[in-house]
């Protein structure tokens, strides 16, 4: 069961609009990027479990990818049909399930993207599950690709917009720090929800106890998300390109790699 705290952070509807302006807006962007560079060429099969109300689903389908939304919010699978449709873009389904007990068939897909479930099981073992699942559905030799949030990333956003300074978020941080999960009692929802933090280097281990083939771990926004003037950077093309390539000759230095707010790492199922 999902933590209903979590459904309830979501039901509000907060998601669909996250990644539209400033650190969201680099993270869909840098995403986007990885994505174009690791996927397999289109038609390939893609599950996006977590997949929210499609922010990546429904470009993915728009390039010609086969494309099955999983998750475990209504109002995300209703809006993920509603904005495919509005796009005139064909998900080959949008349905309601958890990341540990998809329904679906073995070796039925190319690559599973886990862009979220894995923020929300603060236990190992569930998250294990979870990726032992996502190995089931893929072919053999198929691509996973999962998200994390770093072990400091609120410590950064606090500093950021200074939310350090109210004792109840320095709390929250002083937790998240000690033992990667991130609660807030205060119900502010701009202090995220019930999630796990990772450190980069329990990532991989993970990854291997759950039967995958290890490849790398990439910083998806790396340290510049804590420029206070991102929208300004990204909407000139000449200063987005800078701090693009930038960000991609650092993605996967180690000694920098924990200072991105999100992670993303790929493996393989064994053939």
């Amino acid at each position: 069961m999902i933590a209903s705290e979590i459904l309830d952070y979501y039901r509000e509807g907060n998601e669909e609009h996250r990644l539209t302006s400033s650190v969201g807006r680099l993270e869909r962007i840098r995403t986007l990027e990885i994505l174009d560079r690791l996927l397999p060429a289109p038609p390939s099969r893609v599950l996006d479990v977590g997949g929210g109300t499609g922010v990546y689903a429904i470009p993915l389908a728009s390039r010609g990818y086969r494309v099955h939304l999983i998750d475990p919010v209504p109002l995300h699978v209703a809006r993920a049909r509603t904005l495919s449709e509005e796009a005139n873009t064909t998900l080959e389904s949008a349905a309601i399930a958890d990341a540990r007990s998809l329904g679906l068939p073995d070796a039925m897909f190319d690559a599973v993207l886990l862009f979220g479930p894995l923020y929300h099981l603060t236990d190992r073992g569930s998250r294990i599950d979870a990726l032992v699942e996502a190995r089931r559905v893929l072919v053999p030799g198929g691509l996973l690709l999962s998200a994390y949030i770093s072990r400091f990333a609120s410590m950064c956003d606090g500093i950021l917009r200074g939310r350090l300074q109210d004792p109840a978020f320095a709390a929250i941080v002083a937790r998240d720090l000690t033992e990667g999960i991130h609660q807030n009692p205060t119900g502010r929802p701009e202090w995220f929800t019930t999630a796990y933090f990772h450190r980069p280097d329990e990532i991989r281990p993970e990854i291997e106890a759950a039967g995958f083939r290890f490849e790398n771990l990439i910083a998806v926004e790396g340290p510049v998300w804590t420029n206070q003037d991102l929208d300004a950077w990204l909407d000139d093309a000449i200063l987005r390109e800078r701090l693009l390539q930038a960000l991609r000759r650092v993605q996967t230095e180690p000694s920098l790699i924990g200072a991105s707010a999100h992670l993303i790492c790929s493996a393989r199922r064994e053939e």
